[in-house]
């Protein structure tokens, strides 16, 4: 995984220890499927994108990057729904930076907590986007 130290999100308050238990775990499903890098998100910045059906289970399975509102479709679903070789045939680095300030809004909050706490330049993004 990435050499730099994780930050540990806080756990929600008043949770029982069997939700805070699951949470964590939510949380680690979505951390080992991180590229080592950003630099290993090399997929497509035009054109059509078709996702499996192990992604695009729901909605969606053609995207054009073209069009803003489906290329941060396609982002917010291969970021909550693909797998760690789905990522760099998917997800461009580029795009991923300049998209991430609304992007982020558009994630989930485990989702957001473990990509910006293991990139920290997206985090700094956000903070320039403010």
């Amino acid at each position: 995984m990435v050499s730099s130290p994780h930050r540990r999100a806080p756990a929600p308050r008043n949770l029982s220890d069997a939700d805070a238990e699951d949470l964590a775990l939510y949380r680690e499903k979505f951390r080992g499927r991180l590229p080592e890098s950003l630099d290993e998100l090399r997929g497509p910045v035009q054109g059509v994108v078709e996702l499996p059906l192990h992604m695009a289970w729901s909605g969606l399975t053609t995207y054009d990057l073209g069009k803003p509102r489906q290329c941060m479709g396609l982002y917010r679903t291969v970021l909550h729904e693909g797998l760690r070789e789905d990522l760099p045939r998917y997800l461009n680095r580029n795009l991923l930076l300049d998209l991430w300030p609304v992007l982020r809004t558009l994630v989930g909050r485990t989702v957001r907590t473990v990509w910006e706490d293991t990139f920290p330049q997206l985090a700094s993004r956000t903070q320039a986007a403010a």
